[in-house]
């Protein structure tokens, strides 16, 4: 599960995007965890706020490789990952990346792995960089 929002404004590159295009910001983020996804070969959840936007509903759709939800009215996506991880944390391995620190302390209590926005953004980086090199040898 990634915090779609939270990870965006603590990755430099995406923050800066973020002030001018979210849109864009939003659209490298799934690029990225595409790729990652591909290479990790893991169920990717992205995890996006929609609960300003008045009347909506959850909204769960594939993007490639990948699953992205836009939170319904009033639930931010910290509520959609906490509930998530309560529900899911004892079936399957389910792992967090999100530097919210509230978040942190109750997905620890769900029994989930996390992944701080740093160490996720290291991790996605071996990854692009493994993707690289498979694809230099071809």
């Amino acid at each position: 599960l990634v915090d779609g929002y939270n990870i965006i404004f603590a990755w430099d590159e995406l923050k800066e995007l973020a002030r001018e295009n979210m849109d864009a910001a939003r659209g490298i983020l799934l690029d990225k965890l595409c790729n990652y996804q591909g290479m990790k070969q893991m169920e990717v959840i992205a995890v996006f706020d929609a609960y300003r936007v008045a009347g909506h509903q959850t909204e769960c759709s594939d993007y490639h490789n990948i699953h992205v939800v836009y939170t319904k009215e009033a639930e931010t996506a910290d509520q959609y990952i906490e509930k998530f991880a309560h529900e899911n944390g004892k079936k399957y391995r389910i792992t967090v990346a999100t530097s919210d620190g509230l978040e942190q302390i109750i997905i620890r209590g769900a029994g989930c792995r996390l992944l701080s926005a740093r160490d996720f953004e290291a991790d996605v980086k071996r990854s692009e960089q493994a993707i690289r090199e498979i694809l230099k040898e071809q």
